[in-house]
């Protein structure tokens, strides 16, 4: 960046900041120093600081934690685009982590008003419930939860192995062929923040998926529930002329 007497001094010390960052002087989780301290090392007011930091934090680059003090943010261990459709269990093996599962619940039970409308069901139609958390190498990363209309499955069908495109491919016949997404961010969930052994200030990353066989029926809805502080995900955008 090229600076100039015109450039805004909060600038300059956020490209100081992030080159700390880039170059190993301020490590991933590492505590910044009190606001005096840092002001005083980067020759700049509190004031201009605060404004560098805040711009950061809004970056995603740092994270303050009340009453602790302000961190680096660690780097997400798993990334990809979210255009592209993939299992978790292809996501955990491409970082060349061992991916594991801890089956919580699974059976057929009553829908509710979501599974109906998003599955195209009746209302006396039954689902598929799987509950499950997927780990890699053993460190809990995912809660997930999947729904299967039951005319879809025989009755004595049965998650076999992690990946649960697998076996809908094996023991069903059926092939996913697409998913809708939508995806948004909740802050902490008693419950499945405490599944994930995640921190009261991680939010958790939710992706909810309509999956979709080759015939466009919709096959499998799905709410996966993601560690932020290890999973991102992005997009390709490209400009249409």
């Amino acid at each position: 960046m090229d600076y100039n007497y015109q450039t805004p001094r909060y600038l300059v010390v956020i490209e100081q900041i992030k080159a700390k960052i880039k170059e190993g002087e301020l490590e991933p989780g590492e505590r910044l120093p009190s606001e005096t301290d840092f002001s005083k090392e980067l020759h700049v007011s509190r004031n201009t600081l605060r404004e560098a930091l805040r711009i950061l934090e809004e970056e995603n680059i740092i994270i303050r934690k009340h009453g602790v003090g302000t961190f680096v943010n660690k780097k997400p261990i798993f990334s990809g685009g979210i255009e592209e459709l993939f299992s978790i269990t292809d996501m955990i093996k491409r970082e060349e982590k061992v991916p594991g599962t801890k089956l919580l619940f699974t059976g057929f039970v009553d829908p509710h008003g979501d599974d109906i409308s998003e599955l195209e069901m009746n209302q006396n139609e039954k689902v598929m419930l799987v509950k499950r958390v997927r780990t890699a190498n053993q460190d809990p990363l995912v809660y997930c939860i999947d729904k299967i209309p039951a005319k879809l499955l025989d009755k004595d069908f049965a998650m076999h192995g992690q990946s649960i495109f697998d076996s809908l491919q094996n023991d069903a016949g059926i092939t996913i062929s697409y998913a809708k997404a939508d995806i948004k961010t909740i802050g902490y969930h008693e419950e499945i923040s405490n599944i994930l052994k995640c921190e009261p200030d991680i939010p958790l990353l939710v992706l909810k998926q309509i999956h979709y066989d080759t015939m466009d029926k919709p096959i499998l809805y799905s709410l996966n529930f993601f560690r932020s502080d290890q999973v991102s995900f992005n997009v390709f955008r490209k400009r249409i002329l």
